[in-house]
Formats: structure tokens, sequence, C-alpha cells
């Protein structure tokens, strides 16, 4: 696989690894809501010029690795770009067959285009700078979240974790049972190898996800009180970095207010 898996922590320690999980969720998850408010191309496209370098220097991730994890977002941008363009009334920009692209549609089509950009870009951030064992244990800690649901939470992140190689394992055994193929040729990609390969990848993950419930149950989970071996813990830095995100995104919606670019679902009707 070319490049770092993007739903597994990266190995190599940053700022931001070492940042507590539970404050990173929590400061994503806030700006993912309040990108739920502008409408217009400015707010989010800013702010997603901030967060590329951010996300790359305080996460110490490879720009590559950044704009790949953008990539995977971007069909799903462009396909909420189009369909707002197209669909929403305003002044005529263009007509392309027997559709009409609006000023206004192509607008908030760019805002909301830029806003899963973000957000994704927020998402994978998060990932690459968060082991799945330091999260929950400070969702448990911190959050309160009881034990049963932090166990049960951490076996299907875990499983998850494993589903790229899993994948590429499986692709590559039934690769190597289809007669005459040559050592070293391209993986079949017709649909009937991609859907034998999924297939087989939905029919080991579930199995291993009930082995694991029996596994956890069989261990007593959530019978009783229990310690944590490696606590993760919250300072100032953390709060730091709550307040100069949050700020952050607070300085460049004020600054689009005051600059008259600034647009929201009731200004646009």
């Amino acid at each position: 696989m070319n490049g770092p898996a993007l739903g597994r922590a990266l190995p190599h320690d940053s700022p931001l690894h070492r940042r507590n999980p539970t404050v990173k969720l929590a400061v994503s998850s806030v700006v993912s809501l309040v990108l739920l408010v502008p409408v217009d191309p400015w707010t989010p496209g800013v702010l997603l010029l901030l967060a590329l370098p951010a996300a790359a220097i305080g996460g110490r991730v490879d720009p590559r690795t950044v704009l790949r994890a953008l990539a995977l977002f971007a069909p799903f941008a462009v396909s909420v770009l189009a369909v707002n363009a197209v669909t929403r009334p305003g002044d005529v920009l263009a007509r392309v067959g027997a559709l009409e692209v609006t000023t206004t549609g192509l607008s908030v089509g760019t805002a909301l285009a830029l806003r899963t950009l973000l957000v994704g870009l927020l998402s994978v951030a998060f990932t690459l700078t968060t082991d799945a064992g330091r999260l929950m244990t400070s969702l448990h800690q911190h959050a309160r979240l009881g034990p049963r649901v932090t166990f049960a939470v951490l076996a299907g992140y875990r499983v998850l974790e494993q589903l790229p190689e899993r994948w590429e394992t499986v692709r590559r055994a039934q690769a190597v049972r289809e007669p005459g193929r040559r050592p070293g040729a391209p993986l079949p990609r017709d649909p009937g190898s991609l859907a034998r390969a999924a297939f087989t990848v939905l029919v080991v993950s579930l199995r291993q996800g009930e082995r694991l419930a029996i596994a956890l149950e069989q261990r007593g989970l959530g019978t009783g009180p229990r310690t944590v071996a490696h606590p993760v813990p919250l300072d100032r830095r953390d709060a730091v970095l709550a307040a100069v995100v949050l700020g952050t995104v607070g300085l460049v919606l004020l600054a689009s207010w005051r600059a008259g670019v600034l647009q929201t679902w009731a200004t646009v009707g």
C-alpha cells in the first residue's frame, strides 16, 4: 500500500499526538458544528487554508498524505457542488443542457464542498494523531464513558484499523488462485473480483467481531470497577490547543462578518 493507512495513528511523535484525545475530539466536533452556519465560500475556504499547514506541521504529517486524504473526500465534495449549482434558485450564470447554473447555487455549493473537505481534513488529522487505546482511555477518564462501552468501542475500532491490511491480503490471496496469472501482474479490478474480495472481508470481519464479543464477555466486561493502567493526562496545553483552534475559528467568522462576505442559511433564503 502506498503511504500510511489513513485510519490508523502514525507511529511517530508530534505536538498533536501528545494532546488529550478527548479534547481533540471535542474541538473537532465543535468546529464541525460551527461550520453548519456559514454558507459563503470565503469562510470555510480560509479555514481550510489555515487547517492544511496546521495539520501537516502540528501532526508532522507528510503533505502528500494530507493531499491524499483530501482526494478521498473530493468526489463527494464535487457532487455536492454540482447538485447545489443546478438546483438552487437565483440569477442564471450558465446553462448546461436543460440545467441552469445559478450564482446562489454555485456559491452555496462551493461553500458546502469546502466544508466537506475541511471536516474530512479534521477527521483524518484526528485519526492520524490519535492512538485508539489512548482515545478510549481518555474518554473513560475524562468523559466518564462506561467500561462496557469503552472496551466494546475499542474492539470495534481495532477491527476497523485492520480493514486496509485485510483487504490487501484477501485481494492478493484470491489473485494467486487465478489460473494463468503471471507473477508481479497487477491485481484484477473487475467488478467480480472486487465483489468477491468485499464479501470475504465482510465475512471475516463479522467472525472476528463475534469472537471479540465472546472474549469480552468471558473476561467479565463491565462486572465491576476497573483501574486504568496508563492514564492519559489532561493539562493546560490541552486548554491552549482548544483556545487557539476555537479562537481562530471565531476570528475568521468575525472577519468574514466585518468584511460583509459572511452568509448564513437565513441570508440565502
